[in-house]
């Protein structure tokens, strides 16, 4: 075999331990939000792995080894896990099909990508639909049947058109302007104990899945510290207790949204982040005060997605800044 045809068996073991640790998070969001979680998931692998079974022909690239590295599945995993649940399925096909062509092969593929392709799919199919980006339903949604009658647009019995659809804890605090925050807590369906109802739980699975990926040392903790960290410090900085102006505490903005998720699973994406430690710690630190910015004055409910990107944007001033400046040659 050529170099080019030769599988990466590192890129392989790590991609596959990912899938593994996506595991807590996509059986918590199967237990708030039902089934429209894992068709979202088959329509996503589906696409990616069509999209990218066709640009290899056209290439003329061999097929097996890099449909076998598990690049194109761990991003179609991770937009589908980010997807609204019962999203029709022409919006997750839209948004795995611009996640694998603008986001990965119209960069030359794997490797050469400067952006993180889940979310650039996220992004573009958030700005172009935003009103089914938006449409979140209430925990424990539609069983399998009805599923599949909401995301392929199958006409469903009168009793139940949209009655199931609610506002997100993260929505309702951007739109509030009268109640304080206890009142929020205790009287919108939506509020748990500490963050969004359920989605609390979801973000813990989602930092013990990010915990094993730690321990396997499939990344460095620098990035997701950073991330974690800059979020926790700017709320705690902008809190001022729960006065209806308020923004939410720190633990709401960890507990809440995508923020394990975009932690442990798309911060840490190797390619389209910095190399070095100094710059990783950078990088998360720059996303998760972009993450609050434009969850509390931003158009966007959760700015996960914005701040990644626009991080990508600055890997390569992160570089310059974490590697010292070579010593002046002196004669």
């Amino acid at each position: 075999m050529t170099p080019l045809e030769q599988p990466d068996e590192r890129l392989q073991q790590a991609m596959k331990r990912v899938l593994l640790a996506t595991l807590p998070g996509l059986l918590a969001l199967f237990w708030l939000f039902g089934w429209g979680i894992l068709i979202n998931l088959l329509l996503a692998c589906a696409t990616a792995l069509a999209v990218e079974a066709a640009v290899l022909r056209l290439r003329q690239w061999p097929l097996r080894p890099f449909l076998g590295d598990g690049s194109a599945l761990v991003s179609a995993t991770l937009l589908a896990l980010a997807l609204p649940p019962y999203c029709p399925w022409w919006l997750t096909v839209s948004a795995a099909a611009c996640a694998l062509l603008f986001g990965k092969h119209l960069y030359g593929g794997v490797g050469k990508n400067p952006f993180n392709p889940a979310m650039l799919g996220y992004a573009l199919v958030l700005v172009s639909f935003p009103q089914q980006m938006t449409h979140w339903p209430a925990s424990h949604g539609l069983d399998l049947l009805g599923g599949l009658q909401q995301i392929f647009g199958i006409a469903l019995d009168s009793t139940a058109p949209d009655a199931w659809a609610q506002a997100t804890a993260l929505d309702s605090l951007r739109i509030n302007k009268s109640l304080t925050i206890d009142e929020l807590f205790a009287g919108n369906a939506a509020f748990g104990h500490f963050g969004g109802k359920g989605v609390e739980w979801v973000n813990l699975a989602f930092l013990a899945g990010g915990a094993f990926l730690l321990q396997q040392r499939v990344f460095s903790w620098h990035a997701p510290a950073g991330m974690l960290g800059s979020l926790f410090v700017i709320s705690l900085l902008c809190w001022n207790g729960s006065g209806s102006d308020s923004h939410g505490s720190p633990f709401f903005h960890l507990l809440t949204g995508a923020t394990m998720l975009g932690a442990f699973f798309i911060v840490t994406e190797p390619v389209s982040g910095p190399r070095c430690a100094k710059a990783r710690l950078l990088f998360g630190v720059g996303v998760g005060l972009l993450t609050y910015l434009i969850r509390t004055w931003g158009g966007y409910p959760d700015g996960v997605a914005f701040a990644v990107l626009l991080m990508n944007l600055a890997v390569p001033a992160l570089e310059r800044l974490a590697t010292p400046a070579p010593e002046p040659f002196l004669r």
